[in-house]
């Protein structure tokens, strides 16, 4: 039984729980509502969060747990010798489950039956046969030792889910009836509804949080393997980036720093001047037609897919810079560099500075504003001597936002600025910065247990150390200048 389906029956209990609990609870009380504690429907809501709720988290919780024990166990039976020169068991395990999931396709086309499948252990050419027929083909280095991993994986996963259905089902009908048995006319129904709503609504705010410390142990256990295999003192202060994927690489993260910063900060100079004119204009002087038109066009460009602006480096600007710019003044000869990806950045990231900002301003008391002009002020100095320093932590904010945005760009700088890790000042030249080397390490074949593979999660949590460090020091800004205006 398929994972929807069940949850489908479970829900269908609810249902049926909080049909069967309103009539329960109207039964017990002989027609007279007045004499139960709770309305009727928080009867029938007790009874379908009990039938529901628990059964769907332990399926959840199920699906989490089941394929890490079933890996970690099949793992263990897969011998040194099933393993090719230069693989390892991660890469052998993707094998097991790709053939356990053809052997499912056979099973199901009828083209081969259990009996067939316990009974195969030598034939392996016919069972390469088989898996081809459903479009699973086996390389050269797969072994017989791995078919019988993938029929292990595969029993042992079949009985898993059994076992998921029984669980969940009893759960289920458990929940049903212990949520029925106590329907009666002085039972709190709406006190434990309530309070189931709160248990729910307290677990989907931990989401989040959970989230992120999911995130960062798994950067930092990753990491922790890097630094096994590679000097930290290397990785932080090299000035060489030079990953050779055979030995000998040179690792160091100072040249994507500064690529990144250095793209970043040109994005910054372009968005943030024209995103904050812009939200002043529109907050301060633009007539109220103006503002429905202006504010929609600058906000599309925030819906503009990034390969877009990548190819619009690549083909427009860039060029651009080359021809009028960077040869002219004998400072490059390639139209990709770090002025390329910080010019078009900037532009992808002006709505998230003028909308922000123009929300912010717009939010200043108007009381500031009419002391201001009622005390001789221009309204050029109201907005900037009173306007601005009351919108200024959520300015901040915006250009905070803007600058996360930049940071963590990929594709416009993969196809404006290259994949040249170096220091350099010249703005023309091609650089690169941690997102790109991110997804150029963990793509390939090179082995996941490797330094230049491992070294993708250290170049993560170092990116997150940076962003974290910007929002503290937003954080700072913010809680000084605000004092001023409570």
């Amino acid at each position: 039984m398929s994972v929807g389906l069940l949850s489908l029956i479970v829900l269908a209990l609810a249902a049926l729980g909080y049909v069967i609990g309103r009539q329960r609870a109207v039964a017990a009380s002989q027609g007279d509502i007045r004499r139960l504690h709770s309305l009727p429907g928080y009867y029938g809501q007790s009874v379908a969060l009990f039938a529901g709720v628990p059964a769907l988290v332990l399926l959840m919780g199920w699906m989490l747990v089941q394929p890490i024990v079933i890996e970690n166990q099949v793992s263990a039976l897969i011998a040194p010798a099933d393993v090719p020169q230069g693989g390892s068991v991660s890469l052998v395990m993707s094998d097991v489950r790709r053939v356990a999931e053809g052997l499912d396709q056979v099973l199901a086309k009828g083209n081969l039956s259990e009996a067939d499948l316990t009974a195969m252990r030598s034939d392996f050419t016919n069972v390469r046969s088989r898996l081809a027929e459903v479009g699973v083909a086996l390389g050269t280095d797969v072994r017989p030792g791995v078919f019988e991993a993938a029929k292990q994986y595969r029993s042992m996963t079949g009985t898993g889910n059994t076992a998921m259905l029984l669980a969940v089902l009893a759960v289920s009908i458990a929940g049903f009836g212990f949520a029925i048995s106590r329907i009666n006319p002085a039972f709190r129904a709406r006190n434990v509804v309530e309070s189931f709503v709160i248990a729910l609504l307290i677990a989907a705010s931990l989401v989040a949080v959970l989230t992120t410390f999911g995130i960062v142990f798994s950067l930092l256990f990753e990491t922790w393997h890097f630094f096994e295999m590679y000097p930290a003192k290397d990785f932080f202060f090299s000035l060489t980036w030079n990953p050779q994927f055979r030995g000998g690489s040179d690792l160091g993260i100072i040249p994507l720093i500064w690529g990144t910063l250095y793209v970043s900060f040109i994005a910054l100079l372009v968005a943030v001047p024209i995103g904050l004119l812009a939200a002043i204009y529109l907050s301060e002087y633009a007539s109220k037609r103006m503002r429905t038109v202006a504010k929609p066009l600058i906000e599309i460009l925030a819906g503009i897919p990034t390969i877009v602006y990548g190819l619009f480096a690549l083909i427009t600007v860039g060029p651009l810079l080359r021809d009028y710019f960077a040869q002219p003044m004998g400072l490059g000869t390639s139209s990709s560099s770090v002025m390329t990806a910080g010019l078009v950045m900037g532009i992808m990231i002006i709505p998230f500075v003028s909308s922000l900002s123009d929300d912010i301003i717009n939010a200043v008391p108007q009381s500031l504003r009419d002391g201001s002009l009622g005390l001789g002020a221009t309204p050029s100095e109201t907005i900037r001597e009173v306007v601005l320093p009351a919108a200024l932590p959520g300015v901040v904010g915006a250009i905070l936002l803007a600058a996360s945005r930049a940071i963590g760009e990929t594709m416009i700088v993969v196809m404006g600025a290259g994949a040249a890790a170096k220091l350099d000042l010249n703005p023309f030249e091609a650089m690169t910065t941690v997102t790109v080397k991110i997804v150029s390490q963990l793509t390939g074949d090179t082995e996941f247990a490797s330094p230049e593979t491992l070294v993708a999660f250290a170049l993560g949590l170092s990116l997150f150390v940076i962003t974290l460090g910007l929002n503290v020091v937003a954080l700072y800004i913010v809680r000084k200048y605000r004092e001023q205006y409570e």
